[in-house]
């Protein structure tokens, strides 16, 4: 069942951008509110934000109960500029079919442009008779700060309305602290799926207010570029888009469903039915053209096309799980088939549980103390990716993990670093820990890709990037591609050899193949009973480092939805560009820290090749194995700290020059 829930106006939050380490105050939940229940006294206000959606939409029947409804979409510029043209775009359709729906049920939608504080405060000012104001219960860090600094922002008024988040409820889950870390411990719950909402009409005409023109895609593109806290000027041209256009794929590149609800369930339901061989309209044939494209592997094309619309909230996880569902019945004469369904309802069936999983560890981490680190989450292309950062002041620092691990796998250098005067990001990056493990194609260039946008979006400037294994192949492919974006590059026994160079182009084309299917289904039972003793080879000169903590975070990942697609990349990693080649020019800006005991890779042949091919490259020898930041962090986070205290003295006296 749907609910409601009421929160007690705390304290203003305490934060600052970028920098500070923000823990918030744990919200108390006063009471559950049917959305069937009687009238209530005064207007209500619906702040919406991603959920630009008619059904399945707890507050606007809620809302529907109150004297007056006003339905409002805050053209914020925190939340637009972090969306490509694409996003921008369909916003602009989806909100302009979300006002003729509301007209439809009697009421209307309002548009502002502003900060959301300000723009809230100042209706509930002048409508006077707002008794609520209903908000969606949010995961991302910035846009869980957004809401705390609007309700603190009504707190402070002589007659403050309630301030009532709420949420879908996916799985009919009665406390997010009693959901296990474990996947695998979750399914065994056998959780029942709540029922779709029907949409909410509103008694009565709308209220008389000024609700706003809409504006234009232009209109948008424009703001946000005049919005002062867009990303440097400098900086974005790193982001390239592309153009195309069509009725059904509105939006710029041509690939994810328009806003248009009913463009979006039309062809949700096209998709459905694509292997039916039956009901071919337009909209199963514009899902035909765009098949060979969005399908990069099996299953894949259902995030293609429609994690945007889901992302925005135009269609909710449930609807689409119910539509499958109903439609698989459908075509088995009532029943649920016991052979199994088609291939694109199974896709659609096992992405949204799979969103909706990632969904839940990611609120669980923002109520939760158990966490040596606070737990912040960052939305990239539509996937949930935590992160954490430590420290006030300082250079930037991003460290960034290797294969299989997660950001706490720097546990004793995150805080440690930070103590040295700095400013320390750790990032889970796509597809690893706690972060979502969608199912994509998985290669060197898209976590490039993402940690490139991490810079821009949520750090705000260059970093001094840190990457061991894996991670350090990464970091250097960030370093060759956009420069500007990294102040030095430690590389902690990093993927990639030093060898006599050629100029290589970067593919994005990533096949896969039965061969690799199957293969990281054998590599992942491999992993599980042999992990403890795989991982503490890792660690030859102090083993007991690899407690039970770590092995079990790591097993508990291995049980993921997507974890095997994720796999599948160790058999297609290319690692054929050479660290040499990628740091070029980044020459007196490179550390190298070697673990000489490394089981995975020739430690004396890789430090002789860089003394060889690679000028300028300053060299650290240990005596550790393939993680020595976890291993030996006190001597790693010693040689860091002096290596950026070195590199800040250089760039000051430069400067005085």
């Amino acid at each position: 069942m749907a609910s409601l829930f009421t929160l007690h106006h705390s304290p203003s939050l305490s934060f600052s951008p970028r920098t500070n380490l923000y823990s918030p105050k744990r919200c108390r939940f006063r009471a559950q509110i049917s959305v069937n229940g009687g009238a209530k006294t005064g207007a209500a206000v619906v702040w919406l934000k991603h959920d630009l959606r008619i059904d399945d939409h707890p507050a606007l029947l809620a809302a529907a109960n109150h004297s007056g409804a006003i339905p409002l979409y805050v053209f914020d510029h925190r939340i637009l500029s972090r969306f490509e043209d694409e996003m921008l775009e369909m916003v602009a359709v989806a909100l302009e079919d979300l006002r003729n729906s509301l007209r439809d049920k009697g009421t209307n939608l309002m548009v502002r442009f502003g900060n959301a504080e300000n723009v809230i405060r100042e209706i509930v000012e002048k409508v006077r008779v707002v008794s609520t104001v209903y908000a969606e219960e949010e995961v991302e860090y910035g846009l869980r700060e957004m809401v705390g600094v609007v309700k603190d922002s009504l707190g402070t008024m002589p007659s403050a309305p309630e301030f009532v988040l709420w949420r879908t409820p996916f799985y009919d889950v009665k406390s997010l602290k009693g959901i296990p870390d474990s996947y695998n411990d979750f399914t065994k719950l056998r959780l029942p799926i709540t029922m779709p909402l029907p949409p909410a009409t509103f008694s009565g005409s709308a209220m008389e207010l000024d609700w706003g023109p809409m504006p234009t895609f232009d209109d948008l593109k424009e703001f946000v570029n005049a919005n002062p806290c867009k990303m440097q000027e400098s900086w974005t041209s790193i982001k390239v888009q592309s153009k195309s256009r069509d009725k059904v794929f509105v939006t710029t590149k041509g690939n994810s469903l328009g806003g248009q609800r009913s463009t979006v369930l039309n062809s949700l339901g096209a998709y459905l039915r694509y292997l039916d061989g039956e009901s071919r309209d337009d909209f199963w044939q514009k899902v035909h053209e765009r098949m060979p494209y969005a399908e990069g592997r099996d299953g894949a094309s259902f995030n293609t096309l429609f994690g945007s619309a889901l992302s925005l909230g135009i269609l909710s996880r449930r609807r689409v799980y119910f539509e499958a569902i109903k439609h698989d019945k459908e075509r088995n004469c009532g029943f649920l088939s016991p052979f199994g369904s088609g291939a694109t309802i199974s896709a659609a069936v096992d992405s949204v549980c799979s969103m909706e999983w990632y969904w839940l560890l990611a609120l669980k981490s923002q109520i939760s103390d158990d966490r040596r680190y606070h737990i912040r989450i960052w939305r990239w292309k539509g996937y949930l990716i935590q992160y954490t950062v430590v420290g006030h002041e300082g250079p930037a620092i991003l460290l960034v993990h290797g294969f299989g691990a997660f950001l706490e796998h720097y546990r004793d250098n995150i805080g440690r670093i930070a103590e040295g005067g700095n400013r320390v990001w750790a990032i889970t990056i796509l597809g690893f820990g706690k972060s979502e493990k969608p199912n994509i194609v998985y290669t060197e260039l898209l976590w490039s890709e993402m940690l490139r946008d991490f810079i821009l979006e949520v750090v705000g400037e260059p970093v001094h990037l840190v990457g061991n294994s894996i991670g350090g192949y990464i970091i250097a492919i960030v370093a060759r591609l956009w420069p500007a974006l990294a102040n030095s590059i430690v590389l902690i026994n990093s993927g990639g050899e030093v060898i006599p160079y050629s100029s290589a182009p970067f593919t994005k084309e990533r096949k896969t193949s039965g061969a690799s299917w199957l293969g990281a289904r054998f590599l992942l039972f491999y992993l599980r009973f042999q992990l403890k003793d795989i991982v503490q080879n890792c660690y030859p000169n102090k083993t007991e480092r690899v407690d039970s903590w770590l092995i079990d975070e790591m097993l508990r990942a291995s049980y993921d939805p997507g974890v095997a697609v994720v796999l599948e990349s160790v058999f297609s990693f290319n690692l054929s560009l050479p660290l040499n080649y990628l740091l070029k020019g980044f020459e007196e800006k490179v550390l190298i820290i070697q673990g000489m005991r490394d089981p995975i890779s020739n430690s004396k042949s890789k430090v002789a090749m860089i003394k060889e091919h690679s000028d300028g490259f300053l060299i650290k020898e240990l005596d550790a194995g393939h993680c020595p930041h976890d291993e030996l962090p006190e001597e790693v986070n010693s040689i860091i700290c002096e290596w950026i205290v070195t590199l800040s003295s250089k760039r000051l006296v430069v400067s005085y020059r």
